[in-house]
């Protein structure tokens, strides 16, 4: 929060922090900045935002209604390692909100840094499967005994687990290579490992380099999500301007969630130089009704979703402290959000669907 920054001893901010945490939250001043951060690139050398970020900047509706309560709305865009990057932030206290992965937010929170998510993302991100193109392997279980790359303590490798168990396997079923996604791709090129799991896997097999066997396409509850998290101090002490960051994450949802904007935010993913028809191929999912992609709504698999992600942490330890997974969740604010904009029928809740062997 602002107002520690004019303190010249860290002593007397010391002591005024403990005296406002015992006095509570009425005594908390309102912040001079609210800080954003989320993924981006380089775009005509520039750092430019992505995703729900990008349409939030361009609307300019947050942060003309900050700038209305003399608080000012600052980005904090980042790329390479993101969640990291974003935990570092957010445990610095240089960030009050960040739009970034399931699994780094789990183990943030395991280490006593406290945030939850504000807004659900909608869909989700698609992960893949893929034997070189030589390979006569048509499922997981023509990969038995064979060599598979998966980065290890990554968001995805919980996928890979699902796809696992939706199959009845074991991971010993397996001879596991733990690399990240480059060389785990040149590996694939070579003939190193029998196949690759990896997310975004059309530029692969665009390449020739691999062809894919599996894709969670049509399990929502399956893909791999990222969510607007907030420091759960600034939500408590700021409710008002939490609200409206809030806002204007649903207004850029709803505004994404029109069939007459698709062509604009198939637009927007090619800005970080992905090829059209990548991104074309991304979305296309016929179980996943275009709208339904950007509901911001608390339902069974968001919930469920968070339960197993807390449980892959522990198990994998990547965690130590239990963890309570609804409590990463606070809905209020959307249910508030979505009822002031009159939303309350647009979205639909999903539904966890039934594994089927793939």
């Amino acid at each position: 929060m602002a107002g520690a920054g004019i303190f010249k001893h860290a002593g007397a901010a010391l002591k005024l922090a403990l005296l406002l945490c015992a006095a509570g939250p009425a005594w908390s001043q309102q912040p001079e900045v609210v800080r954003i951060a989320t993924t981006a690139f380089a775009e005509a050398g520039k750092t430019a935002l992505n995703g729900v970020a990008y349409r939030v900047q361009l609307d300019g509706w947050l942060e003309q209604e900050l700038k209305k309560r003399g608080v000012r709305l600052e980005w904090f865009p980042v790329t390479g390692d993101t969640g990291a990057t974003i935990n570092e932030a957010f445990a610095g206290g240089r960030i009050d909100f960040a739009s970034y992965g399931d699994l780094p937010s789990v183990i943030l929170n395991a280490g006593n840094v406290r945030t939850h998510v504000v807004v659900p993302a909608g869909q989700g991100s698609d992960q893949f499967l893929l034997v070189p193109t030589s390979s006569t392997a048509k499922s997981i279980h023509d990969l038995k005994g064979k060599r598979i790359s998966v980065h290890r303590g990554r968001p995805w490798e919980l996928g890979f687990r699902h796809l696992l168990e939706d199959n009845r396997l074991k991971p010993t079923d397996f001879k596991l290579v733990n690399m990240d996604v480059k060389p785990g791709t040149a590996a694939l090129a070579s003939g190193a490992v029998d196949a690759l799991f990896m997310i975004n896997g059309y530029p692969v097999e665009d390449k020739g380099i691999g062809r894919i066997i599996w894709s969670s396409k049509g399990r929502i509850d399956r893909k791999m999500r990222a969510e607007l998290w907030a420091k759960k101090d600034f939500t408590q002490n700021n409710p008002a301007l939490t609200e409206l960051v809030v806002t204007a994450w649903l207004r850029a949802q709803h505004w994404s969630a029109q069939d007459a904007n698709r062509d604009a935010i198939i637009k927007d993913g090619t800005r970080n130089g992905t090829p059209e028809s990548v991104v074309r191929r991304s979305y296309d999912d016929p179980t996943l009704p275009w709208k339904d992609r950007w509901s911001p709504l608390y339902d069974d698999v968001v919930y469920s979703h968070y339960r197993r992600v807390v449980a892959f942490a522990k198990e994998q330890n990547l965690i130590r402290k239990n963890l309570n997974a609804d409590e990463l969740l606070e809905p209020k604010f959307v249910n508030a959000a979505i009822k002031n904009l009159g939303l309350t029928t647009f979205w639909s809740a999903h539904k966890p669907v039934a594994a089927a062997p793939r």
